[in-house]
């Protein structure tokens, strides 16, 4: 325990922030020190201010902590934060200008020009955004994001076709478990029997940060991927796991086995690495005509595997097929903290 580097959690009474302790539980790396919430939170122990969700019980470490302001004074150097975007856009950058290492998993900051926006099997290169932040040059600080829950699972399958075969054009539509919305999340009255065909924002990022991860580093920014998207989102009423139906038009003819050996061969730096939160395989391809479901896949690889199915041709563009990954694991905490441990490999942790 002495040696692993102390982290905080901004935000850690939401769903999202109760995925990072769960997770940080038995980290090899990192040990949670520090914890924040809302003002009505402060100075209350963990378990007393928390409505905890998750199936598995709240550390025992962990329950008696005192949730502190939201305020970088007194927070360690390694922050992950769980914040909304209405908050995180004013709060983030305090922490990266008092020198914290923030891990954000909000969509503030993540179009902006110098802040990376990784999913380290897919770019990991972008990291080198930090050195052109301000707060980087004046006090070691730094903002780091994963993508939206919806994009990381696409983009995960888009990646290894990008590469090989180079995509022109992506439509995806989502089904989108209600623990994406956080707690208390969608009122039960509007989506029991019900699929509700619009989440604020949520089609606008998964077209920007689709093109911005497959894009390419370019001096002190990134140049967006040349393809055309298409997105169409939709909340299901399903705990965990969004499904997408995909179709994309390649540039070259290419056969179903090319696709699915770019899938099923596609591994990157983390599990080169063998960095402790990446799965062994990224990406899996099942060949069941019903497959995938959340049911029976949404937790392979620990949650951060994303699996794929359903590879068929399109009479539209050239091929469609199904992607489910797991939101809040793959699609939230389980994303920063594997960006946390791609830092740390990199040098950035100390």
């Amino acid at each position: 325990m002495q040696n692993k580097i102390p982290v905080g959690i901004l935000g850690a009474t939401g769903i999202v922030g109760q995925r990072f302790i769960q997770l940080l539980e038995q980290h090899p790396w990192f040990e949670v020190a520090w914890l924040a919430a809302s003002e009505r939170s402060e100075g209350r122990a963990y378990a007393e201010a928390v409505r905890w969700r998750l199936k598995t019980p709240i550390p025992p470490a962990i329950a008696n902590l005192s949730l502190s302001p939201a305020a970088p004074e007194g927070a360690p150097k390694v922050v992950f934060a769980a914040l909304d975007a209405a908050v995180a856009g004013e709060l983030e950058p305090r922490f990266a200008a008092a020198g914290c290492a923030l891990i954000s998993n909000s969509s503030a900051l993540r179009m902006g020009k110098d802040v990376p926006l990784v999913i380290p099997e897919v770019n990991a290169d972008h990291m080198r955004l930090i050195e052109c932040q301000s707060s980087r040059r004046k006090s070691g600080g730094f903002v780091v994001t994963n993508p939206n829950c919806s994009a990381i699972g696409l983009v995960l399958a888009l990646a290894p076709l990008h590469r090989r075969f180079q995509i022109q054009t992506v439509m995806a539509v989502t089904m989108q478990a209600v623990s994406g919305a956080g707690y208390p999340g969608v009122a039960s009255l509007d989506i029991l029997g019900n699929v509700i065909p619009f989440i604020s924002k949520e089609e606008e990022k998964m077209e920007q940060e689709t093109r911005k991860l497959l894009g390419s580093l370019n001096g002190a920014g990134v140049v967006p991927a040349a393809f055309k998207m298409s997105a169409q989102c939709n909340r299901v009423a399903l705990e965990d796991g969004h499904t997408e139906s995909v179709s994309v038009q390649l540039k070259e003819q290419v056969r179903a086995e090319e696709i699915v050996a770019a899938w099923t061969e596609f591994r990157s730096i983390p599990q080169e690495r063998n960095l402790p939160t990446a799965p062994q395989s990224p990406l899996r391809y099942v060949r069941a005509s019903d497959r995938p479901q959340p049911r029976f896949d949404v937790e392979v690889g620990h949650g951060m595997t994303v699996t794929v199915g359903r590879l068929r041709p399109c009479g539209v563009l050239d091929w469609k097929f199904t992607v489910l990954s797991h939101n809040t694991i793959r699609g939230a905490a389980g994303a920063a903290l594997l960006n946390a441990e791609l830092l740390k490999d990199q040098g950035y942790l100390g």
